[in-house]
């Protein structure tokens, strides 16, 4: 495993939210988070006033969220900064430490009113509890983990990429920064890296022949690996293509994807964008277009470690809607076959 990326820093090109703006966000996520006290963000109403709060966003910001889910850009990335997150708990470090959205109630409110612009939220009930707000902060004993509660470099990655409902988008929202400055938050478009390509690794690419490891966390009752079927990195339109790929868990099952996929990584690490966040940024990513990863850091446990938020949204709820459990949690996966059934050619 490599011990960090080389990244250009993203910040310049974020969108601010004025003081003033950032105030009537957070008046208008204090009356929700007052009126639905005591209710589950997955409650119908509660997700349906969130929407309408998004027009306290401002109009600039509210244009760039349209733009981005309409038409995307090359780096599939959007950074708005200056965003309310509120008063603070201490950063949990264990996953019973987590707080009740109600405790970082602005933070919670906030995101999801920009994820509303984008699409309709949702979340996985095989990881973190089906909660549509999550925490990502350091947890201990899990340090050397290819998963948010790590703290070791975190590889190249589609989020969810193994799941048939993966997100459309995701968003990040910083409530703490690393106080090292070092954890990084990094960034690849395929639209960034496409013309890198020749047209022989876009056409193994394309052809089903990669499978990629299933996240621990949806596989709770096997010790072994398990294996999406076989499907293609690159999907879609040729001037637009979708990306799904994991560059630690992504297999090609022929020497030429293997190849293939090895053109891509190597292409993906010469073009990252990356930004170590502060409070009250948020990073938005299309999932669809765009992998992520995170450099190292050093925890120290003490309350006021690295604390981002995670919400994802789909574009559309139609295609989901019989697999939805509680509100917008979408039901357990039925995982494939372990890795044993893998033959390499």
């Amino acid at each position: 495993m490599r011990k960090e990326f080389a990244y250009a820093d993203a910040r310049a090109t974020g969108i601010v939210l004025s003081g003033s703006e950032a105030e009537i966000v957070e008046a208008s996520a204090l009356r929700i988070a007052d009126e639905y006290a005591g209710h589950s963000l997955h409650g119908t109403d509660l997700l349906h006033a969130v929407e309408l709060a998004a027009a306290a966003l401002p109009a600039h910001v509210r244009r760039a969220l349209i733009s981005f889910r309409d038409r995307g850009n090359e780096s599939g990335t959007l950074l708005l900064r200056g965003l309310p997150v509120g008063e603070l708990p201490a950063t949990p470090d264990r996953v019973e430490d987590e707080p009740a959205w109600t405790e970082v109630a602005v933070a919670t409110i906030a995101q999801l009113m920009v994820m509303s612009v984008l699409g309709r939220s949702i979340s996985y009930s095989d990881e973190k509890n089906g909660d549509l707000v999550q925490d990502v902060s350091p947890k201990r004993g899990a340090e050397t983990r290819q998963e948010n509660s790590g703290s070791i470099l975190l590889e190249l990655h589609t989020e969810d990429g193994f799941h048939p409902a993966a997100p459309h988008f995701l968003s990040l929202l910083c409530l703490r920064g690393d106080r090292d400055g070092v954890a990084a938050t990094v960034t690849g478009g395929i639209g960034d890296v496409l013309p890198a390509l020749d047209a022989r690794t876009v056409e193994a690419l394309r052809r089903p022949e990669f499978r990629t490891r299933f996240s621990s966390s949806f596989v709770h009752d096997t010790d072994e690996e398990v294996l999406t079927p076989p499907m293609p990195v690159l999907s879609g339109p040729a001037h637009d293509p979708d990306l799904r790929v994991d560059f630690h868990g992504t297999v090609g099952v022929t020497a030429e994807a293997r190849d293939a996929l090895a053109t891509l990584q190597a292409a993906m690490l010469d073009a990252l964008r990356g930004i170590v966040l502060r409070p009250g940024e948020l990073i938005i990513l299309d999932n669809r277009r765009t992998v992520h990863g995170r450099t190292g850091f050093t925890p120290r446990y003490d309350g006021e470690d690295r604390w981002l938020r995670r919400s994802f949204a789909l574009a559309d709820l139609r295609p989901v809607l019989g697999r939805l459990g509680e509100g917008r949690s979408h039901r357990p996966v039925t995982a494939p076959a372990p890795a044993s059934t893998l033959t390499a050619v």
